[in-house]
Formats: structure tokens, sequence, C-alpha cells
């Protein structure tokens, strides 16, 4: 029999550090400071008596005795939340918009990781511009929202500036005398119009030669080889480049990524917490 139970805090601050690989980013999930992390995994560890992680200043990385304990640590907060559900309220349901221009290739991920924090929560998740999704969380049809800057707003929270580019398929070249040839997002697209405003203000003649409904059908024209496209890096396939500083093309902001929520407290604001902290984790990366 053991004498003295797990702390299901230090198990958690483990398995999060873990799936986030950062203290930090551990912290900002579990609403505490990166030292009560740290003071949560040692009690963790003095209490199995091995060392779970071993850190480096640039990485967080699995001991061979917290690799063998990650599973264990996982079904044992399982167990726990079964438990506790069994004895909750009705399911709650969360309503969440997000800008196609930030869901990205990892969204699959962002929602396991949601689904992670509380598998009883019923999450509902429409995908959107920014300005549709503002105009939908104004009129209290989603809960919350995470979005590009929008013009006439200076509400919500900041969670990253993310770096923009322009983008084109690895060996496109620029016919020489003919505009620069744009894949864009349809209207109302907030990165289109910046990008438009900031070629016509250098003075640099462009036309579209595609119009995607999403950030993949643009995405997909892009390595088509179709033309150039504003874009993050991160949502773009591997051999895409930069061809901006090439073609003397002007410099495109850093964009900031904002969350406007009503959501205050209870197991959705601990929801949107850890959607929150998983998206300055994929915009900073």
């Amino acid at each position: 029999m053991i004498d003295r139970p797990l702390d299901l805090d230090a198990v958690q601050a483990f398995v999060r550090i873990t799936e986030l690989g950062s203290f930090t980013r551990a912290a900002e999930v579990m609403q505490t400071t990166q030292a009560g992390i740290s003071q949560k995994l040692k009690r963790l560890e003095d209490r199995l008596g091995c060392r779970l992680l071993e850190r480096t200043p640039r990485h967080v990385e699995l001991s061979a005795r917290g690799a063998a304990f990650l599973g264990h640590a996982r079904e044992l907060l399982a167990v726990h939340d079964r438990a506790v559900v069994a004895f909750a309220s009705a399911r709650q349901r969360l309503t969440i918009g997000i800008s196609d221009h930030v869901a990205g290739p990892e969204l699959p991920a962002l929602i396991a990781r949601m689904n992670a924090q509380d598998a009883q929560l019923l999450i509902d998740i429409r995908i959107g511009s920014s300005g549709d999704l503002l105009q939908s969380f104004d009129r209290r049809e989603l809960d919350t929202v995470i979005v590009r800057l929008h013009a006439g707003r200076t509400d919500g929270e900041l969670l990253a500036e993310e770096r923009f580019g322009w983008f084109a398929a690895a060996g496109w070249q620029h016919r020489g005398g003919e505009p620069l040839p744009l894949a864009t997002m349809a209207e109302p697209c907030g990165v289109r119009a910046l990008a438009g405003q900031l070629l016509d203000a250098a003075g640099i003649p462009w036309t579209e030669v595609f119009v995607g409904g999403g950030v993949a059908a643009v995405a997909a024209a892009v390595t088509a080889g179709l033309g150039v496209a504003a874009l993050a890096p991160r949502m773009l396939p591997l051999g895409c480049v930069d061809v901006g500083p090439k073609l003397g093309l002007p410099d495109l902001p850093r964009l900031p990524v904002l969350l406007h929520s009503r959501v205050r407290e209870g197991r959705p604001r601990d929801a949107v917490d850890a959607l929150s902290a998983a998206f300055r984790s994929v915009a900073r990366s």
C-alpha cells in the first residue's frame, strides 16, 4: 500500500510541461507562475524519488523515468476527471470562432489539447474570416473568437504577433514587365487588403490570379506555381520560399493575433486558457 498519495496538481503540471515543452507555457495554462510550476514538479520528483525531466537553457526533455511515468500520469488524470464528471452538472458547451488566417495546420493538435484539458466539455469550433467571426461574437453567437487585428477594434487580448512574408513556390519566376500575380483570400480579408495597400504605396503593379475561399486554397495555389501570396510561414508546405527581398516587395508587418472572450470562469475558461497558450506556442515558434 502506498503510504502517501500523489499530488494531482503536481502530476498535471508534469503532463502540461511535457505537452507544451515549456515551464512558462504550462504556467499560463494552469494560471500560475513559472516558479509555482517548478515547485510542483520538484514535489512530484521528490515523491517518486527520480528525475522526470531534463532541463537545458533551450529545451525540456523527458528523462527515461519520465517517459515511463507519462502514460501512468495521463491515465491517473483521466480517471480523476471521469470521477469528477460522473457527479458534475450537465455537460457544458463552448463555442469558439477561429480566423482561417490563424487556424493553420496545427488546428487538429490544438483541438486535441483542448480535449485533453476537459474531455467532457462540448467544443463547437467555427472557421471564418476575422470580420465575420467578430460580428457573430458581438451578436453573442460565439463565446470566444481568436482573430487577426480588425480595423476599428481596439479590444481583445493580445496572444501573439506573427511574422508574414511574400511566398511563392520554389523555382517560381516573376516575368519581367508584368504585374505581380497574387493569390489572395476572398473579400473581406484584412490580410488581402493590407497586401494590396502596401504594393500600391510602393508603386508595384499587381493583379489577382487566384481567389480562394480559405487559406488552404491559397496555399495550394502558391504551391502550384500560380503566383505570390502574403501568408504566415506556418501556413505553407515545405519548399515554398519568401520572394519578397528578391523582388523588392515591401516588408509585411507582424500581425497581431487577438482573443475576444466573454468566458470568465469554470471549465470553459480553463479550456480557453489552454487554447490561448497553445496558439502562443505555435505563433512564436
